[in-house]
């Protein structure tokens, strides 16, 4: 009720705002050489059956927002009718009207009103290149009128004010706010994104994205085939969920609207001065977009990793994700339909079950947490949980259940499946409770026969005997273990706080002791004989556990500590090798940067030294042109650890990758002090400028001398920072 009285609301406000609109301007530009037909003025917002635009020409929405005319895309020999943001420097197209017919780049081209009230694009011969082909009531014909609004949306009108066809009903590959993506259950018509062929051409490409028929997810589709899919979305009403909420002043929210035979997601945003988009890229990826400053930014992507992929893995199988080993196992009570293929990673073939069912007590649910649902959920309606589960067991063919509660109310919207198990992954985000049936009695609680759900109960004797003696084994081996732990410690203890000063000299010709020097038995030790696992980020399991906060804190002190050592400490040491396994952290992810064999000493007035040689370590170089080619294709983002893209911030990810991008900058002055760059990590509103392209080669200074030789001997700049 509160959605049609919002969609009424709406109606009413936009017959009114018609009416503000529908003033045409009596200026005009020279008439057309074969019609009569006015040219209307950029200031202009609308056209009528007396004005008409031509190449070179648009009307803007009356907010300023939003630009309607004919655009040919880069290297393109065609040209088009579209919509595009006028607010933005790079022409970002929303809309295209003759994806289908495109018009020679070099032809004249016209957009106007037919006789019949339709929109037409005619070429120089005056064909019909595309139409909006609607029934209008020949009372009408003469007083239609085209109106492009503020949400980028271009409605024809009838003299009344009614909207006879709108641009929102025929998407292109982008999604805004107050557009609609749709599926009518009565009539099958969809409202779907299409991609286009690639970035320079606008006709259709072969995926396209839109809400399930059954209403309960999301689709990319490759031709006629799933590429990829959402969490099932069980609800049978309608309700409404934040999407985006940022400290930067601004939250966006999604709404699932459902109707007697109608199913559709619109989206609003708080605040009009913020553009986000959704858009199909031609690679078939569906990225939610935000523009900051000059650019595009990509928020959100999809598909991305392996278990992203449309069933992946088979059926009966899970995808596990954030685990790389195997990638792919069977549910269990199932086992592997082809082995051979199975064991050199082909899981095409997917999995088979152990035991048929037998649609007795010996069947039950064996419980999976936190999963990505099957595709084919039917819904069997709201109930209870026990009631859920009671309706499965009571249909043989009925292979899992799952409820979700959509709501803070009590409702629980109950899910079975009736065939192959397919497209399940782990560790889902928006995951849910999966049961799925088997057929094995000692898997199954029997002294519960009412519940249904599967146990092991029977196992637990066996474990708690195992435990004990395991237990006891493990303190008798523990108690010597420990006192040889102890000793060496001990050992190792004396060694680290009896350190050898490394005796430097400053600029003032003084010997200090600020940088340590350590026993080499003393590093073995400590780090495991130079371990791979207790190098930074190298030991999986202790990858998993550093989530994007976590990171995050840890870059800051990084920054920290490298403004201490430029700035605060009694020496100015400049690290010159700065990367991941030259960072430490202890048992409270506290960073500690190491590793100062290449580092320089500085006097506290020194700013420049000359250098023999390139020092660092050279492959972080590349590091350096990937990450320039990653932000120069708005692809910046795609450089995050795959396993906590789930979990981190973007605009905090794509703020270090921005800093990180300034100090590599090529001129050594346009780069930021540490001072600065702290400033930039710590500070929400901070200014941070885009940053000019890494150094390709080592950067000689204007002031240097030109006696300088080209040979391996390099002088060098060196600004502490």
């Amino acid at each position: 009720m509160e959605n049609q009285n919002l969609n009424k609301a709406h109606g009413t406000s936009i017959q009114w705002l018609w009416c503000l609109l529908f003033i045409v301007s009596s200026s005009s530009s020279s008439s057309s050489s074969s019609s009569s037909l006015l040219l209307v003025s950029a200031t202009e917002n609308s056209i009528t059956r007396t004005t008409s635009i031509s190449k070179n020409q648009t009307i803007i929405s009356a907010g300023g927002k939003f630009a309607l005319g004919f655009f040919s895309p880069h290297n393109s020999t065609s040209t088009y009718l579209g919509i595009w943001y006028n607010t933005i420097p790079k022409q970002t197209v929303i809309w295209v009207a003759n994806r289908a017919s495109p018009l020679p780049k070099g032809s004249p081209a016209v957009f106007r009103l037919s006789e019949d009230g339709n929109l037409v694009v005619l070429s120089g011969t005056k064909a019909v290149m595309w139409t909006s082909n609607v029934t209008v009531n020949s009372l009408s014909a003469s007083s239609t009128v085209a109106v492009l609004l503020d949400n980028g949306n271009l409605e024809l009108r009838s003299g009344e004010g009614g909207c006879l066809w709108q641009s929102f009903d025929h998407p292109s590959d982008t999604y805004v706010a107050e557009m609609k993506i749709s599926s009518n259950r009565r009539t099958g018509q969809q409202l779907r994104l299409t991609s286009w062929v690639n970035d320079e051409d606008p006709s259709l490409g072969i995926f396209s994205t839109g809400i399930d028929p059954n209403g309960h997810q999301f689709y990319i589709w490759k031709g006629h085939q799933p590429y990829w899919r959402s969490n099932v979305y069980a609800a049978t009403f309608s309700y409404a969920s934040p999407l985006l909420n940022f400290d930067r002043g601004f939250s966006a929210y999604i709404s699932w609207v459902v109707e007697e035979d109608e199913i559709y997601l619109v989206s609003s945003i708080s605040t009009n001065s913020i553009r986000t988009q959704f858009t199909l890229v031609p690679s078939g990826r569906i990225e939610l977009l935000v523009w900051v400053k000059t650019r595009w930014m990509v928020l959100w992507q999809a598909p991305l990793a392996k278990c992203d992929f449309y069933s992946h893995c088979g059926p009966f199988t899970i995808c596990q994700k954030n685990e790389s080993i195997p990638l792919c196992k069977c549910l269990t009570g199932f086992q592997p339909k082809l082995h051979n293929e199975w064991i050199v990673g082909n899981w095409t073939g997917g999995c088979v079950r152990n035991k048929r069912l037998r649609c007795d007590k010996g069947d039950g649910f064996l419980k999976f947490e936190k999963m990505k649902l099957p595709d084919h959920a039917v819904s069997i309606g709201n109930g209870s949980v026990s009631d859920c589960e009671h309706k499965c067991f009571q249909n043989c063919s009925c292979t899992a259940y799952a409820y979700a509660n959509m709501t803070d109310l009590t409702i629980v919207v109950c899910l079975n499946w009736f065939r192959e198990l397919v497209d399940i992954v782990n560790n889902y985000d928006t995951g849910h409770d999966l049961y799925v049936r088997v057929h094995n009695t000692k898997m199954v609680d029997e002294s519960q026969e009412n519940s249904f759900t599967h146990t092991r109960k029977h196992l637990i004797a066996v474990t708690v005997a195992i435990v004990s003696i395991g237990l006891l084994l493990i303190s008798v081996f523990g108690c010597f273990r420990r006192r040889k732990r102890q000793i060496r410690q001990e050992r190792i203890n004396s060694e680290l706080l009896g350190f050898d000063s490394m005796s430097t000299t400053s600029g003032d010709g003084h010997n200090n002791a600020e940088l340590i020097s350590f026993s080499l038995r003393s590093v073995l030790a400590a780090t495991g004989s130079f371990s791979a696992e207790n190098k930074l980020g190298e030991d999986p399991s202790e990858s998993v556990n550093l989530d994007w906060s976590k990171r995050f804190k840890i870059i800051e002190g990084i920054a920290q500590g490298l403004l201490y050592l430029h700035k605060y400490s009694r020496l100015r040491v400049i690290h010159r090798d700065l990367k991941a396994s030259n960072v430490l952290l202890d048992q409270m992810m506290t960073p500690k940067i190491s590793d100062f064999g290449l580092a320089r000493i500085f006097a506290m007035n020194q700013t420049e030294d000359k250098t023999n040689r390139v020092v660092g370590t050279y492959l972080r170089v590349l590091d350096h042109f990937k990450a320039w080619d990653n932000w120069m294709e708005g692809r910046a983002l795609d450089l995050i650890d795959p396993s906590i893209r789930d979990t981190y911030n973007p605009l905090q990810a794509m703020k270090c990758i921005n800093v990180g991008l300034l100090c590599v900058q090529e001129i050594m002055s346009e780069r930021p002090t540490m001072s600065e760059v702290v400033v930039m990590l710590s500070n929400e509103l901070a200014t941070i400028q885009s940053p000019k392209k890494p150094a390709f080669t080592i950067h000689r200074s204007s002031h240097m001398s030109s006696r300088c030789s080209n040979n391996e001997i390099t002088m060098t700049n060196v600004e502490p920072r």
